[in-house]
């Protein structure tokens, strides 16, 4: 059996899986976020339990929001600050008696679409967030690359290019990511950086939802502003592609629900990538939320 967890900011989800990764049970609690060690019971509780309901010893993995150090074995979280800087590695392999892997969310969300049984042929993925901010992973040979730092796949904070100022035309200023550097893409492709382009360019505070409700309906404002968006999702996602190359790209976040995406990217895109290179396969992620919990539990999958 292989056991995932989702940490989060405000939940923390155990999903069971047997070997063919059909869920077999799932249970959320509330996330400690101010006390370790009632962290610590959260995972001793939920392991104890699903271990008695199939009388098994599951293998663990887990995907946490932030950072692991592998060299030291700590973590660093912004949204648990319980786990902040702390071995939880072998905290959890010590409390849970078992190994347990521990990666980043983003990094999960990615190998759980790497194993999606339609994504398996693919042997690199290149896993893509558009939610309330722009993270991603990438997967070769159904393995998560980490890098030495732990911070592959942080792709949202690569700086903007002059490419794309140019398109944005200097009227959406440049702000401070929660990475602590300005102009980071993630400030103009997550979710609100989609709504901070147009309200820059029309005055307008709509909600991400409203721009797309509109855009359907025709409005030219709307028209416009997806236009300049893909366009500054095509220059980035061809350094993107360029870096990693990835036979499949996966799309998952509040605005990978946006079809229009995969309709229009494979226009916008070509202009943009190297040489002579290729569109890679493009696709809606298949998990969605779900797949935090899945791809911890896929983490076990390959040594």
């Amino acid at each position: 059996m292989y056991y995932g967890f989702d940490m989060g900011g405000t939940k923390t989800e155990l999903a069971v899986f047997d070997a063919d990764l059909n869920q077999l049970w799932q249970k959320r609690v509330p996330t400690p976020k101010d006390d370790y060690q009632a962290l610590l019971q959260v995972f001793i509780d939920l392991t104890s339990e699903a271990d008695q309901r199939f009388n098994t010893k599951g293998q663990v993995g887990v995907g946490i929001p932030g950072i692991v150090n592998a060299r030291e074995g700590t973590v660093f979280t912004t949204n648990v600050l319980a786990a902040k800087y702390k071995p939880l590695v072998a905290d959890l392999s010590r409390c849970l008696q078992r190994p347990v892997k521990i990666d980043n969310d983003a990094n999960c969300f990615a190998l759980s679409e790497a194993w999606a049984p339609e994504f398996r042929q693919y042997p690199t993925v290149l896993g893509l967030i558009l939610g309330t901010g722009v993270g991603g992973g990438f997967v070769v040979n159904g393995k998560v690359i980490s890098g030495k730092n732990g911070i592959a796949g942080e792709i949202g904070h690569l700086n903007l290019t002059s490419a794309a100022d140019k398109v944005l035309t200097g009227a959406v200023p440049q702000i401070v990511c929660g990475c602590g550097k300005m102009g980071c893409f993630e400030g103009y492709l997550a979710g609100p950086g989609f709504e901070r382009i147009y309200r820059s360019f029309y005055q307008k505070p709509l909600t991400a939802v409203q721009i797309i409700e509109d855009y359907y309906a025709g409005d030219a404002s709307a028209k416009v502003h997806v236009e300049r968006y893909l366009t500054v999702l095509s220059i980035y996602l061809g350094n993107i592609l360029t870096l990693f190359d990835p036979h499949l790209l996966v799309i998952g976040g509040g605005l990978s629900q946006f079809d229009e995406i995969y309709r229009l990217l494979p226009e916008y895109l070509p202009q943009y990538l190297y040489g002579m290179a290729t569109l890679p396969a493009i696709e809606k992620a298949r998990y969605g939320d779900a797949g935090g919990a899945r791809g911890a539990a896929c983490l076990n999958l390959v040594d």
